[in-house]
């Protein structure tokens, strides 16, 4: 699925859209370069869900979590610098809940994540944001 975007209404709109696709379990892998729109677009599946808190990226402190149709955790792991780090906030149990989650940078997590996640790409083409998704069968 590709949507293009001409701005950051657009993307929360498109975003709030897919909610309905929503299971609880899914982790969403969200890719792209800094300031491309990945909160944005979190921000948008969220709201989708029911959440109504502000939701700031969670760059300093790794995870986020906040109340809707299921439990949400909004990862960003721009600043780990291994993936042991990972270990200690507990990813795993995050994982393998019945919550939904969003990590933004998730090469920096190795090999720790599962193979079956939902995988956003996100970047620029003609002043426009492209998100390109590609779901789990």
């Amino acid at each position: 699925m590709i949507f293009i975007s001409s701005s950051e209404k657009e993307t929360i709109e498109f975003a709030k859209s897919l909610a309905g696709k929503i299971k609880p379990g899914n982790i969403f892998l969200v890719e792209g370069s800094l300031g491309v729109g990945k909160s944005v677009f979190i921000r948008g599946v969220a709201r989708g869900l029911g959440v109504i808190d502000s939701m700031p990226s969670p760059t300093f402190t790794i995870v986020n979590e906040y109340k809707g149709k299921y439990p949400i955790y909004h990862f960003d792991f721009y600043r780990i610098n291994d993936p042991i780090e990972l270990y200690e906030i507990g990813l795993e149990e995050y994982l393998y809940s019945d919550g939904v989650c969003f990590i933004e940078w998730p090469s920096k997590a190795g090999e720790l994540l599962p193979k079956d996640t939902i995988n956003v790409k996100i970047g620029f083409i003609n002043n426009k944001r492209k998100v390109e998704i590609k779901w789990i069968n």
